[in-house]
């Protein structure tokens, strides 16, 4: 794994009613910018099945390779809810009743705490509880694999209860560079020599149609802005090398986003 200077993220996506098309997953775009806002590149994302051997091999795979590996999905009271059991087979863990989210559950639910309602109350055996102030049911961590809910109300939640926890990197700048009636096509070329000149950032092109109106947003994204800055000079000097005209993407080209 990565050091903290260093760190990056995946995100295992958990639920066949995602991969469906029956549920639209909303936490991925959520988490992507709370993580950038940490200097935490989110690197990998998966949508998997709710299938064990899957979750136990995307875990030990991602778990191993970024320093960060967040869940959503598959943590309810139902039978198709086994992200936690799947979790702590991967790494070997006992599964059972979590003494403190029983307390949890039981003092919410009370009389109402049925035995469906219950099994929210298992984790690994050792698990560090992920608080959800939601509708109380706790996510986990084991390691550097935190287990959240699917919910995007409760996963956010979630997410913002523990995001002050994470060592994050260096907060990469971005800028955007934008131009109306210039395609990619027409500057692919020299687009390529002036990433290869500018190696410390990195460079996406983004063409878009709207409102009648094609055209391209290049974003530049690296640690320090000077670079940055040097790498959008040039994108602005070939814009209009080719008849463009440039715009500050940041402040000129929202509708074009």
């Amino acid at each position: 794994m990565s050091d903290s200077k260093n760190a990056t993220a995946c995100l295992l996506i958990i639920g066949n009613e995602v991969l469906s098309g029956r549920t639209q997953d909303k936490n991925l775009n959520y988490l992507a910018l709370e993580l950038t806002k940490l200097g935490i590149p989110l690197m990998e994302t998966r949508i998997i099945p709710d299938i064990e051997s899957v979750i136990v091999e995307a875990v030990n795979l991602c778990r191993a390779k970024y320093t960060y590996v967040f869940t959503t999905g598959g943590i309810g009271s139902t039978h198709d809810d086994i992200t936690a059991e799947s979790v702590a087979k991967a790494f070997g863990l006992d599964f059972g009743i979590n003494p403190e989210a029983e307390k949890l559950l039981l003092d919410h639910y009370g009389d109402k705490a049925n035995d469906a309602r219950m099994l929210m109350a298992r984790t690994p055996n050792g698990a560090e509880l992920i608080e959800n102030p939601v509708s109380v049911a706790p996510g986990f961590r084991v390691e550097n694999v935190y287990v959240m809910a699917g919910v995007p109300k409760i996963a956010q939640a979630m997410f913002d209860g523990i995001k002050g926890t994470l060592a994050g990197g260096r907060i990469h700048v971005s800028k955007t560079v934008s131009t109306i009636g210039i395609s990619e096509g027409m500057i692919a070329i020299e687009l390529g020599e002036i990433q290869n000149a500018h190696p410390d950032v990195d460079i996406g092109s983004y063409p878009f149609l709207k409102m009648g109106k094609f055209g391209t947003n290049l974003v530049v994204r690296g640690e320090f802005e000077p670079q940055v800055d040097a790498a959008c000079a040039d994108l602005v000097k070939l814009i209009e090398a080719v008849g463009g005209q440039a715009l500050d993407g940041e402040t000129e080209g929202d509708e074009l986003k």
